[in-house]
């Protein structure tokens, strides 16, 4: 298919069966493989959603300057969108994330202004705030964009089900919010039986890209109401996951894409039969510094201190 421009080929990324990961015949895996994206992550979508509302509703010009917290993957597709576009981009971002996202981001040329580890994303939001008031900057605000969700509803959704008409269970990491309130509210128009399953860090972990409701940070564009129940996964459970999908599947996906598999096998307990769809956020560059595919964490460590809640 011929593109225009880069900003053009997100979006339409690969639905895969995974024959090798269901523990149930009669439960099929199926993995939105958000990787596919131009930088690499199902951020892409929401980025370029999010601009070009912002251009139709004049709060953007040329030249101007436009400025996110972000842990890694919405900093790294602002990076590049915001370049295609002729923007100045900065980024504020905790200490503690992975070497290679600081990296990508001076290869696009973004700014990066860092805060104290400890204080994480909610204070790099503050910052991110503080500096558009006083700047006159754009502020895109993933968290609060009422266009993040919708970027979601009108792409990914259609795109899930253009590929696999029947969705009985879909399963995402719980960042935003974004992909599970789009995605999901998208997928209960074509089947109000279907279930949206949220997956977050167990409180006191990190997993990449994934947010902790117990941290007491809320994001404002997620309606709990929308969610069927959400399940817990620790690191060491989302390191070893991530490992199996590229030893079952050959899939080099990120750590929150292990998270969602761990996530999946909990949830197939409770089927007898279904289409599972397992949203893959991202692909496993970023994460290349660390040791999780050639020395996962063994089997059988605390899997009994995983919780699954449900409504």
């Amino acid at each position: 298919m011929h593109h225009l421009n880069l900003i053009d080929a997100i979006g339409r990324t690969p639905l895969v069966e995974l024959r090798n990961c269901s523990p149930k015949p009669e439960v099929r895996f199926f993995a939105k493989l958000e990787g596919g994206n131009p930088t690499g992550s199902l951020k892409d979508r929401i980025v370029r959603a999010m601009l070009l509302e912002a251009e139709r509703d004049g709060r953007l010009k040329p030249g101007d300057t436009v400025v996110e917290a972000s842990t890694g993957n919405t900093g790294i597709a602002l990076a590049m969108i915001g370049r295609a576009l002729r923007y100045d981009v900065r980024i504020v971002t905790p200490e503690n994330v992975f070497p290679e996202i600081p990296r990508a981001l001076e290869v696009y040329g973004a700014a990066v202004e860092w805060v104290p580890a400890e204080a994480g994303v909610r204070r790099a939001i503050e910052v991110a705030k503080e500096r558009a008031a006083q700047e006159g900057w754009l502020l895109l605000d993933q968290f609060g964009n009422p266009a993040n969700v919708q970027a979601h509803y009108d792409t990914t959704g259609p795109e899930i089900l253009a590929d696999l008409p029947q969705v009985d269970v879909f399963i995402a990491g719980l960042g935003t919010g974004g992909t599970l309130m789009g995605v999901g509210r998208r997928l209960k128009e074509a089947n109000p039986q279907a279930q949206i399953i949220a997956v977050e860090p167990h409180p006191g972990t990190q997993l990449q890209g994934l947010k902790s409701l117990a941290d007491g940070f809320v994001p404002p564009i997620l309606d709990l109401n929308l969610l069927d129940g959400k399940i817990l996964v620790r690191s060491h459970h989302a390191f070893r996951a991530t490992a199996e999908l590229m030893r079952r599947e050959s899939i080099f996906a990120g750590i929150s894409s292990g998270a969602v598999l761990h996530a999946a096998l909990k949830v197939t307990q409770r089927l007898d039969s279904g289409n599972v769809v397992l949203l893959f956020a991202d692909s496993g560059w970023k994460y290349l510094g660390t040791n999780l595919w050639t020395s996962p964490p063994k089997p059988g460590e605390g899997e009994e201190l995983d919780d699954t809640i449900w409504w």
